[in-house]
């Protein structure tokens, strides 16, 4: 985008306000009307997207734009206008003056904010939330940058729905090697990252997040990196805030830990509830003067309590699910799934299979939403022409399956794939390979959903399967053993694994070579097992090895090669020379912050490792400096997170 460029001949662009994963804020004048404005310009989508792709984002796009215009409340950031420019996506919304949550913590330093305020914006919000659940819609991604106080004391929720459009157009930030798919770890509530139904329940835990952070000046969970956050959401008791912060009134430390319960049930009904368990609050206390007279601000239509449950459909935020009834793709499967015309049925297979086979490629590159759109459509027309069974429907459906894991929606993959293997199983045998690739899959989600005992299970008989099948030998087979070592090691059963991984080093060995990637990564399992039972002489002696041949073979900034080069740090400091466990250390957090970049999640993770190094050393200021630097990198990257 560029400055003074006029927008459908109307809304001409006066300069960048901010920029985010999905595109850029401009402030803006409409030209008709003669005022100020705030343009958001979605990133123009390129070539690489199919035009079938881009008829339904558009019509995504259309349809929640809509929706966001309709809601009318003091509290929620007026859309004017909507549409397409030259192939930009453009939303025309009111400009606001004033600081987002986010920047007023900044402005303070990341210090607490006064009592007050936080009050203030707790029933500010909640009267918002109250009137939008009561349209049925749910935000999904509540969080500091998008709720702004404005220069007069309004709260303004920003971005319903619009931000999710992040997910289809595939700006969305993921997990380092896990493929989840992210929003604003700091502010999901336990069933998003468990993939679970969101209903207005999940509005309402993230703004106990927000309260959280206000109140204290750091979110309920924060972690070393994302996942760990997450595991915290999910997992992990919250600390309670009047232990970091005393002078907070215990009627809001204890409705905050209520929004933060792990289970939905567990928390306010609804916005109307916490309302009026804030009034309550409110009417325990004896707060400054120039609190009286200050309302949350009344519903600008009727107050409706939401239904229990407002249901969350994969890529829908705000409308109904748009893939099913009245969809622009919607009508015979086969035309959906890219076929002009009707086909005889060796032709229609042959299309598509080669419609699934671009949806596989789509997935290899990273283009996970679009894969999945592929395999539904494919999947819908091999079930009415091929029948549900099919070894070709059961392929797509596997496929499928994997695709959302790769989405986060684990548990969604985890039923999939359970499916698909029984299926495999009744039509093609219990040994036959497509079963055991099948079950080989579950095996993986059970393990991210950290089912370790039922994974390690599963991958046993995979083993057992493809040994009598296949060989003892064979890659697949060694493979699965690779993961039941794995999992013994999860599970605790690290002498288990050991003598596990002695026999997979040698099968590698004997069949791959001393160098091959896989070899050396039976031996870098090896090796951290090692040093599980204490062993960490010999566990140094292994990861130097692993590491010296990962950088010869891999190169020096190989993943492989720096995860290595951490298990050899990581040794030493157990054997007491910290010295030498600088040193790496320091290797691997220059080599990430050159590759992954400052703000990486891995690459923070390695300077907390380097802090933590030079603390035993008792280089304590170095260390506290290191980890301010870390402080304002998070910060910084959750400033700019979409």
């Amino acid at each position: 985008m560029v400055e003074n460029r006029l927008i459908q001949g109307r809304y001409r662009l006066l300069g960048t306000i901010g920029r985010g994963g999905m595109g850029e804020v401009w402030r803006a004048r409409d030209e008709a009307l003669g005022r100020q404005i705030a343009v958001k310009c979605l990133k123009p989508l390129g070539p690489r997207h199919e035009r079938e792709f881009l008829d339904v984002l558009r019509e995504r796009f259309r349809r929640e734009a809509r929706v966001a215009a309709a809601l009318q409340h003091r509290g929620i950031t007026v859309v004017h206008d909507f549409g397409e420019d030259q192939g930009t996506l453009f939303l025309v919304m009111e400009l606001l003056t004033g600081r987002n949550l986010s920047q007023l913590l900044d402005d303070n330093r990341r210090q607490p904010l006064p009592v007050p305020d936080v009050i203030d914006i707790a029933e500010q919000v909640t009267a918002a939330l109250a009137y939008t659940h009561g349209q049925a819609v749910v935000h999904r991604d509540l969080k500091p940058a998008n709720i702004v106080r404005t220069a007069d004391g309004t709260v303004k929720i920003c971005d319903f729905g619009i931000a999710r459009l992040g997910h289809d157009i595939g700006f969305t930030a993921r997990l380092t090697g896990t493929g989840v798919a992210m929003g604003s770890p700091h502010y999901m509530s336990p069933e998003q990252i468990g993939a679970h139904p969101v209903d207005h329940r999940s509005d309402l835990y993230s703004l106990g997040c927000v309260l959280y952070e206000l109140a204290t000046g750091v979110p309920p969970f924060d972690l070393g990196d994302a996942w760990a956050v997450l595991v915290g959401h999910r997992d992990t008791a919250p600390t309670p805030p009047r232990s970091l912060r005393p002078d907070l009134p215990a009627a809001y430390e204890r409705i905050m830990l209520q929004l933060l319960a792990k289970d939905p049930d567990e928390r306010p009904r609804d916005a109307d509830d916490l309302a009026k368990r804030l009034a309550d609050a409110r009417q325990d206390l004896a707060l400054p003067a120039w609190t009286e007279g200050i309302t949350p601000g009344s519903p600008a239509g009727p107050a409706h309590r939401p239904p229990r449950s407002v249901p969350s459909r994969a890529g829908t935020v705000l409308t109904d699910a748009w893939t099913g009834v009245g969809d622009p793709r919607s009508g015979d499967a086969a035309v959906a799934a890219g076929i002009a015309s009707p086909a005889p049925p060796d032709d229609r297979r042959t299309a598509l299979a080669a419609r699934l086979a671009a949806g596989r490629a789509l997935g290899e590159d990273g283009r996970y939403f679009e894969a999945h759109q592929i395999y539904a459509e494919v999947l819908a027309a091999q079930e009415r022409t091929l029948g549900p069974d099919h070894p070709d429907t059961l392929d797509c459906r596997h496929h499928l399956a994997r695709n959302l894991g790769r989405l986060g929606r684990l548990e969604d993959c985890r039923a999939m794939t359970w499916d698909v293997a029984a299926a495999r199983a009744r039509v093609l045998g219990a040994h036959h390979p497509d079963t055991l690739t099948t079950c080989y899959e579950l095996g993986r989600v059970l393990g991210r959903l950290g089912k370790w005992a039922e994974a390690l299970r599963t991958y046993q008989e995979v083993t057992a399967a493809r040994t009598a099948t296949l060989g003892p030998d064979h890659p697949d087979t060694l493979d699965a053993r690779s993961e039941v070592g794995i999992g013994l090691g999860r599970l605790g059963r690290s002498a288990e694994a050991l003598m596990l991984y002695h026999d997979l080093v040698a099968a590698r060995t004997r069949t791959q070579g001393d160098d091959d990637p896989d070899t050396l990564r039976a031996r870098h399992g090896l090796g951290v097992n090692l040093g599980r039972l204490g062993r960490w002489p010999e566990a140094l002696a292994e990861a130097k090895e692993v590491a010296a041949a990962r950088e010869r073979v891999l190169g020096p900034d190989h993943p492989d090669t720096l995860v290595s080069l951490r298990e050899t740090a990581v040794a030493l400091g157990w054997l007491g020379r910290w010295d030498d466990a600088l040193d790496r250390y320091r290797r691997v957090a220059d080599a990430r912050t050159r590759v992954l970049g400052a703000a990486h999640p891995d690459t923070l993770a390695s300077q907390s490792d380097l802090a933590q190094c030079l603390e035993q050393l008792g280089r304590q200021d170095e260390a506290a400096a290191l980890h301010r630097r870390i402080a304002a990198l998070r910060r910084e990257r959750a400033t700019h997170r979409p």
